[in-house]
This record gives structure tokens, sequence and C-alpha cells, in this order.
């Protein structure tokens, strides 16, 4: 029965991740986090780092981190084809209606009209990372509570990123470091 439930939600993730990458994460929280409640939002936190930081698209790393931590090997397996199968199916058929049509003002017409939806998307997903990382999950009323720490590591990063001084790989190894560090220093005063 799990696994089926495993299937099934990752289809539907799948079946509606348009834009994929980072415009699938509201998507994989609603489901996951709060309709079939598998993950609390500090593992959805952990899944977020872990799936950003393995090969692989962000929506197939997720379901392997899912179904292994519900049902071993045949929950990644199942959950990982459960988020494909949709993919494969639109795709193909996508790719035929395209070549087809292309030409047609009807398809530019559905493109652009998704482009901005998955803007949308992409920025939802950001804004639940930020408050995850900056407030512990909660929603912020005021400025107040805020992890001035995480803050600092992200604006760090932030920078170094817009400014090229580091390559994405660079600001992820960094900072896994500042986080080893910050953990001994309070770890050993």
């Amino acid at each position: 029965m799990l696994l089926w439930q495993l299937f099934l939600s990752f289809l539907k993730i799948g079946a509606f991740s348009f834009g994929g990458g980072y415009a699938v994460l509201p998507l994989i929280e609603e489901e996951i986090v709060h309709n079939q409640q598998w993950l609390t939002s500090l593992e959805y936190s952990d899944l977020l780092t872990i799936s950003q930081m393995t090969p692989g698209p962000i929506s197939i790393n997720g379901a392997s981190f899912v179904g292994t931590k519900l049902a071993g090997i045949p929950g990644s397996i199942v959950a990982t084809l459960g988020c494909i199968t949709p993919s494969i199916i639109i795709v193909s058929f996508l790719a035929w209606l395209y070549f087809k049509y292309k030409d047609r003002g009807l398809i530019q017409g559905v493109l652009s009209g998704l482009r901005p939806a998955v803007v949308g998307l992409i920025g939802s997903a950001g804004l639940s990372i930020i408050i995850m990382a900056l407030w512990g999950g909660a929603i912020p009323i005021l400025m107040g509570n805020i992890d001035y720490v995480a803050l600092a590591i992200m604006a760090t990063s932030f920078l170094l990123l817009r400014l090229k001084l580091i390559k994405p790989i660079g600001a992820i190894a960094l900072c896994g470091v500042a986080g080893i560090a910050i953990y001994l220093i309070s770890a050993y005063t």
C-alpha cells in the first residue's frame, strides 16, 4: 500500500512540475510535508539540501530520498518511477505536437503563458527556503527571531556568486565548511 501511495504521490508531482528544478519544490513540499505528512519541515529542508548537492534533477533526487526513507530501495525505485512516468509520456507527446505545429501562434501563446507561472513557482520555492533558513520554518511576523548567522552566510554566498568570485560548487563547499565551523564553535563554548 505504501509503495502504491509513493508511486501516486510522485506521479502527481511529476505530472504538474512544469519548469522543473526549483519550480517543483512547492509541489513536493505540499504533497510530502502537508498532504502525506511523510516528512517534517526540518526533514524537508534536509531533502532540499541533499537533492541540490547530488547530481541530477531535484525532483528525482527528492523522490529517491523520500522513497528510501519510507520503504528502502523498493520505495526509492517506485517513487522515482512515479516521478519520471508523466515526463516520459508528456514530453514524447509534446515533442510530436511541437514539431508538427511549431509555427502556429497557439503553441507559442501557451509557452509564453507558462513562463511567468514558472517564475512564480521558483519565487515561491525560494521564499520557502529563505523562511526555513532564517526563521526555522515559522512565518515571520516581524524581523524578530531571525538567525543572523544564517543571514550572514546567505548574504555572503549570494554576493560571492553574483560578483562571480566563486562558482556554485565552491559556494556549497564554503557554506558547508562555515556550518561545520559554527557547529564546532557552539559545541565547545
